[in-house]
C-alpha cells in the first residue's frame, strides 16, 4: 500500500511539475511576469521566492498552476502593463497556453526513449492453446505458435517492408487494440515452436477477424475476447502446496502432467481448463491423473477441493501449475529507439483521441475512462516491476494528460486555445458573458467526467468490471 500511494505521489509530481513548467518557461520566453508557480492547490506546505517567482507547495496535490501578471485578475502597474499576459499578441497568448501539454508529449517521448534504449524484459508472444471456438481459434492458432509479425488483411503484396514485427506480448496487445479499435482484420505471420529459443521453422499466414469485435468491446480484457489465454506454459506442477489436494496425492514439484483422466494438456492454461472442468452439480469429481518424474511415468489419484475463485467456486489441487513464461528484451539503439519512442508517442496520442471521440458517440465502453485509483494501482504495480516498466507507465500518463488538456473544453487548455482561435477568426475576443457561460459548462463536463472515472476505479478494484 505504501508503495502505491508513493508511485501516486511521485507520477502526478512529475507530470504536474513538467506540465505547468512547459506554460512557465513558455511565460517567461515571452515576456510575461509569473507571479507564482504552484505544484497543488490549497494551503501552502513550502514557499521559496526566486527572482519575481514565488514558488510553492500546496496541500492538496492533484494538480497546480502557474499564475501570471493579467489585468482581468486584478490591477496591474501601468509600467508593467507590457508584461501581462493578456496584453501579449495573440500568438505568443496561444503558444504559452498550448507549451503545458506539449512539455507533457515531449517528456513521454523522452521516457519512451530512455526505455527503448536500457531495453526490458517482455513476455513473447508465444501462446497457449486459445479458448474453443474464439476468434484466436478459428484463425487456426494453436498451444506453442508465436506470433512474429502482422499487417492489415488485404493489404496488397506481401514483401516484408509492409509486416510489423512483433516483438512482444505488449507490442502485440498495443497493435491488436489499433486494429479492433478501427474493425480491422489481420493477416498474422506464426512460427510453431516446441522451445521458444528454438531457430525459426515453418510459417503460417492466419486471418484473424478482428471486425467480429465492436469498439464497446476494447478494453483491458481485448486479449480475453479474442481468445488469446496468455502466454505459453508447461503442463507441469510448480509448487506443491502444503497439505493440499496435490500433497496428499502424492504430487511433487516439477512433475509432469501426462494425462487427465485421458486427456493430455497442450499447456498449462489447458491443464487448469481441466482442473476446473472436473466437477457436476457443484461437487469436485476425482481425477486420475498420468505425471513424469525424473524419467519414470507415475499413476496418481487426485480428489480436488472446491474453493472460491473469483467470485465462483471451483475445483482446486492446491498446486501452483506450469514452468515460467519465455521473455525476450527489447531493445534499440540510439536513432531508432528516439525514432520509435515518437511514433510511439503519436500512436498512444491517436489512439487516445480515437477512444475518447468512441465513448463520447457510444460505440466504445465508457469503462475504459479511468481516475486516480487507477493510475494510483498501475502506479504501485509498475514501481514493483522495475523502473523501466514504471517509466513506460509513466510516459503513458504523460501522454494521456497531454492529450486530455488539448480536448476543446474551457476548463482546460484546449478551451483556451478554442477561444484564441475564435479570436483569431473574428479579430474579437469571446465576450465575458460567454466566457462565465462556457466555463460552467466545462465544469460540469469535467465534473461529470471526473464522477465516471472514479466509478469506474471503484468498480475496477471490487471486481465488478
Amino acid at each position: 500500500m505504501l508503495i502505491t500511494v508513493l508511485a501516486f505521489i511521485l507520477t502526478i509530481g512529475v507530470l504536474v511539475v513538467i506540465h505547468e513548467y512547459g506554460h512557465y518557461r513558455a511565460a517567461v520566453a515571452c515576456d510575461v511576469k509569473v507571479l507564482r508557480f504552484s505544484v497543488g492547490f490549497g494551503r501552502v506546505l513550502w514557499s521559496r521566492v526566486r527572482g519575481e517567482t514565488e514558488f510553492v507547495v500546496s496541500a492538496l496535490p492533484l494538480g497546480g498552476y502557474v499564475k501570471m501578471l493579467d489585468e482581468r485578475e486584478g490591477a496591474v502597474d501601468p509600467a508593467e502593463l507590457h508584461r501581462a499576459f493578456n496584453r501579449k499578441p495573440l500568438p505568443q497568448r496561444a503558444f504559452v497556453v498550448a507549451a503545458g501539454p506539449l512539455a507533457n508529449l515531449a517528456l513521454a517521448v523522452l521516457l519512451y526513449a530512455c526505455v527503448n534504449w536500457a531495453g526490458v524484459s517482455e513476455l513473447r508472444p508465444w501462446f497457449a492453446q486459445p479458448k474453443a471456438d474464439s476468434l484466436a481459434a478459428q484463425a487456426g492458432l494453436q498451444s506453442r505458435d508465436e506470433i512474429i509479425a502482422l499487417k492489415p488483411d488485404g493489404a496488397d503484396g506481401g514483401d516484408a517492408t509492409e509486416w510489423y514485427a512483433v516483438r512482444s506480448m505488449n507490442d502485440l496487445q498495443w497493435r491488436l487494440t489499433q486494429h479492433a479499435l478501427k474493425g480491422q482484420d489481420l493477416v498474422l505471420r506464426v512460427q510453431s515452436k516446441v522451445k521458444a529459443d528454438e531457430p525459426a521453422g515453418g510459417e503460417r499466414l492466419l486471418h484473424l477477424k478482428l471486425s467480429q469485435i465492436s469498439a464497446s468491446e476494447v478494453d483491458g480484457e481485448l486479449m480475453s475476447r479474442i481468445g488469446l489465454t496468455g502466454p505459453y506454459g508447461e503442463p507441469i506442477i510448480r509448487t506443491v502446496l502444503d497439505g493440499g489436494a496435490a500433497q496428499k496425492a502424492g504430487l511433487r514439484n516439477g512433475d509432469r502432467v501426462l494425462d487427465v483422466n485421458g486427456q493430455a494438456p497442450t499447456d498449462v492454461s489447458h491443464l487448469l481448463r481441466i482442473i476446473r472442468q472436473s466437477q457436476d452439480k457443484g461437487q469436485a469429481l476425482p481425477m486420475d491423473m498420468r505425471i513424469e518424474r525424473s524419467g519414470q511415468v507415475l499413476q496418481l489419484h487426485v480428489l480436488p477441493v472446491m474453493k472460491q475463485v473469483e467470485g465462483q467456486m471451483l475445483p482446486r489441487i492446491d498446486a501452483a501449475l506450469g514452468g515460467p513464461a519465455a521473455t525476450v528484451t527489447v531493445r534499440y539503439g540510439l536513432l531508432d529507439g528516439m525514432q520509435r519512442a515518437l511514433v510511439k508517442t503519436w500512436d498512444v496520442s491517436v489512439l487516445s483521441l480515437n477512444m475518447l471521440g468512441k465513448m463520447l458517440v457510444g460505440q466504445a465502453s465508457l469503462k475504459n475512462l479511468s481516475g486516480p485509483l487507477t493510475i494510483a494501482d498501475y502506479a504501485g504495480q509498475s514501481v514493483r516491476l522495475g523502473w523501466a516498466y514504471y517509466v513506460g507507465f509513466l510516459a503513458l500518463v504523460s501522454v494521456s494528460l497531454g492529450v486530455l488538456n488539448l480536448l476543446p473544453l474551457p476548463v482546460l487548455d484546449g478551451g483556451h486555445l478554442m477561444y484564441y482561435l475564435f479570436e483569431g477568426v473574428t479579430g474579437r475576443p469571446v465576450s465575458e458573458r460567454w466566457l462565465e457561460r462556457l466555463q460552467r459548462g466545462g465544469v460540469a463536463i469535467m465534473l461529470v467526467m471526473m464522477s465516471l472515472a472514479l466509478y469506474n476505479d471503484l468498480a475496477r478494484l471490487m471486481g465488478a468490471h
